[in-house]
């Protein structure tokens, strides 16, 4: 994990993550849900896709109680 990703609470991550999920489930495509939430997050779209790797291989929310 990179160290911009890291410097981000678990918490935090977990928020990125979900906020990632919804705007790709409301139609966005990968590489514009990414763009929007790293803007949103004030991140890199690379930090929103190491965090969104750890979503999935975790499992949080809302792909499974992680």
């Amino acid at each position: 994990m990179s160290d911009e990703a890291e410097v981000l609470t678990l918490e935090r991550r977990r928020e990125l993550f979900a906020a990632v999920v919804a705007a790709q489930d409301e139609g966005l495509s990968v590489w514009d849900s990414r763009e929007l939430i790293a803007r949103r997050f004030g991140v890199d779209v690379e930090v929103v896709r190491e965090v969104e790797n750890e979503g999935l291989n975790r499992k949080w929310p809302p792909f499974g109680k992680g």
